[in-house]
């Protein structure tokens, strides 16, 4: 199992480093080594291990292929009467195209499959790798060490513009989200580690280093990321805090319901606020001021989605149709709206049920976890911040993203279910 830990570590650093940085390959680098690490773990698992990851999926383990699934269906042959409209005026001008893949371009949606397969493989590895309490507690500092040096590229960035240029600034954005989430879980392991036989000096500088890292992550997150970013980011603190009262008031069944309906009520009102102050499509109602001529171009894109999309990966490919500039690309404003361009409604769908379902596993485990539970409150708060930055940003596109997160949320799956280090 220390191959895989170690591709692990590889996959999830290679990916994210090298993409803030604005490199070309690190999604490939993080792929391979993604692949590597499932292979290792298949020969080094043991039964204990498969029974240990059965635990942690309970409930959820077939969600969690709802959307490679969704994105392999887009290349089998199905009827395109019901794809999208090119492929309608693509039969007019060439004709016998009434049966085939719904997908405009084979190789980007196959891209897209395999960045999927990789996250669904680094999130099954990670559940089975992170048993051992001492391993959850370095793939901890290595996410928190990520998410924060994406926030400081942002941090950098804003105080001399030359300084991180090449860092996406949406990818920043959300690290910066993720980092505020993961080094206040880093502070309360100090925290825990204080208050038991571990050395008070290690304690205090493992606090330090959380509480540097959440405050370089803030700065960035509720500063310089946008307001609903922000808001985005406080829906994750509130629900940090929400487990923390409710397990240390130690409130009965009853009381917790009660405190987590009205957080609830009180989210929604505010994410009802939110998306009523602006008019026209509600996948575009939370991102950043965009030009007119985009914006039209977007509407029209997405009134032209139907349920399966135009293929996942395709946005920018499909945009250029859309744009009567064929120098200026039209590129996704968020991450809810390419995956309604790409996947359709039903894959928005499916999306939203494996993060919800997800972040409902997280939330009962971090209350009926003992100790650590802040391993899945951490991984439940950057669920719920993903959720609504979905809608504010394109952050969650870039793949570096997509497989942090996946690790985030096989940490908190398996803590949720495990003991103490064996």
């Amino acid at each position: 199992m220390s191959l895989a830990y170690f591709a692990l570590i590889v996959a999830i650093v290679s990916a994210s480093a090298l993409e803030i940085a604005g490199a070309k390959f690190g999604v490939q680098l993080g792929m391979m080594a993604a692949a590597l690490s499932l292979l290792a773990a298949a020969f080094s698992a043991r039964k204990a291990d498969y029974e240990h990851y059965l635990r942690a999926t309970a409930w959820s383990r077939w969600v969690l292929i709802a959307i490679p699934l969704c994105i392999a269906a887009q290349l089998a042959p199905l009827w395109l009467n019901s794809a999208h409209p090119i492929w309608a005026s693509v039969h007019d001008a060439l004709g016998g195209l009434a049966f085939g893949p719904i997908t405009a371009d084979l190789g980007l949606t196959l891209n897209a499959l395999f960045l999927a397969l990789a996250a669904l493989a680094l999130l099954s590895v990670t559940i089975v790798v992170v048993r051992d309490r001492g391993r959850a507690e370095l793939v901890l500092f290595v996410l928190s060490g990520i998410a924060t040096v994406g926030a400081v590229a942002l941090d950098l960035h804003w105080i001399s513009p030359g300084l991180m240029a090449a860092a996406p600034s949406d990818l920043a954005t959300t690290f910066a989200g993720l980092g505020v989430m993961l080094n206040l879980a880093v502070m309360q392991l100090a925290a825990e580690r204080a208050e038991t036989r571990h050395s008070m000096v290690r304690s205090i500088a493992i606090g330090l280093c959380g509480l540097v890292g959440a405050l370089a992550s803030a700065a960035a997150s509720f500063g310089l990321s946008g307001t609903n970013s922000a808001i985005a980011a406080v829906f994750g603190l509130v629900l940090i805090l929400l487990i923390l009262v409710i397990r240390r008031l130690d409130l009965s069944p009853l009381a917790a319901g009660a405190l987590s309906v009205a957080a609830l009520i009180g989210a929604t009102i505010v994410l009802t606020f939110l998306f009523e102050k602006s008019s026209g499509p509600i996948l575009l109602r939370l991102v950043p001021n965009i030009e007119a001529e985009t914006r039209a171009a977007l509407e029209r894109m997405l009134a032209d989605t139907r349920w399966f999309g135009a293929g996942a990966g395709t946005f920018s490919a499909v945009g250029r149709i859309y744009l009567s500039d064929a120098g200026a690309p039209l590129l996704a404003p968020s991450a809810a709206t390419a995956i309604v361009a790409d996947m359709g409604w039903i894959g928005l769908f499916a999306a939203a049920v494996v993060s919800l379902t997800a972040l409902m596993r997280l939330f009962f485990g971090a209350l009926q976890r003992g100790r650590d539970s802040f391993f899945p409150a951490a991984a439940a708060a950057c669920l719920v911040f993903v959720l609504v930055q979905g809608f504010a940003g394109p952050g969650l596109l870039h793949p570096a993203a997509i497989l942090c997160l996946a690790v985030i949320v096989g940490l908190g799956l398996s803590q949720s279910v495990s003991q103490s280090s064996r």
